[in-house]
């Protein structure tokens, strides 16, 4: 089947076809200013009979009449239906950066509602949920400074996009709604989740440090795993996205009792 073609089955959800019939699900959170397009060439690096089911958040695509949401309670209560609706496999979640940090809110709500949950949760390029921001916030600066401000700490905003003044003005709402949507966020408290929680990083991003992706152990009930790979804050871009789909699909180990009723 091909694996480029996304099928639409929620406004939420973009599914890309696994190779066999799938029988399980890796639900992928973009990360800020990201879309369900990083997750497209997934599928041809995880196991046959994952399939790869890519999150668009609520108001970011550009043909979408929801709210343009930039708070990730918000933007959990809206996904927690979705993936319910569409738990009728085993599936894990996946979400890098800011999407790193409602894959967790958004286990912990699933956990906590004693609806189907995620067998594993793996999370990337984030500082655990617990840790304080720090620096200023810059959701709110005039274009070129919150431009600018991005680029310094994180790259990924490429020139060409910012010499296309219609082009950034469609991606501008929503870059900043990302934006705000982690800057706005409180650490949470004492809440863990049950699943196993693996975690990811570029050796060469600053934003979080590798020496801060063990911060994710305060919140998991089990012994966390961690895996860096050559690159910065976006290594999963680059070469590394084999490697790194590769590496989930070795950790997502079904217990036999699911495997079986699948």
């Amino acid at each position: 089947m091909n694996t480029n073609v996304p099928r639409a089955r929620h406004p939420s959800l973009l599914h890309f076809d696994s190779a066999a019939t799938p029988q399980r699900r890796l639900f992928c959170v973009p990360f800020a200013g990201g879309g369900p397009a990083t997750y497209r060439l997934w599928p041809r690096h995880l196991p046959s009979d994952v399939e790869v089911v890519a999150v668009q958040l609520p108001g970011r695509s550009p043909m979408s009449r929801e709210p343009l949401l930039d708070s990730i309670t918000e933007i959990v209560d809206v996904l927690h239906g979705a993936v319910v609706a569409h738990a009728d496999l085993p599936f894990a979640i996946f979400g890098h950066s800011m999407g790193a940090l409602v894959a967790f809110e958004l286990t912990v709500a699933l956990e906590a509602a004693g609806a189907p949950s995620p067998s594993h949760l793996f999370v990337s390029g984030r500082s655990a949920p617990d840790e304080p921001r720090t620096g200023h916030e810059i959701h709110a600066l005039p274009d070129d400074a919150f431009l600018d401000a991005l680029n310094d700490s994180y790259g990924g905003v490429p020139d060409v996009v910012r010499n296309e003044p219609e082009l950034l003005a469609l991606l501008l709402p929503a870059l900043r709604a990302d934006v705000r949507t982690w800057e706005t966020y409180t650490p949470v408290g004492d809440r863990k989740v049950a699943c196993p929680v693996h975690v990811y990083g570029g050796t060469m991003d600053t934003h979080p440090c590798p020496s801060a992706l063990e911060g994710w152990q305060r919140v998991a009930e089990r012994t966390i795993s961690v895996r860096l790979f050559d690159g910065d804050h976006f290594y999963l871009a680059g070469e590394a996205r084999a490697a790194l789909a590769a590496d989930i699909g070795q950790r997502w180990v079904m217990p036999r009792a699911s495997v079986a009723s699948t």
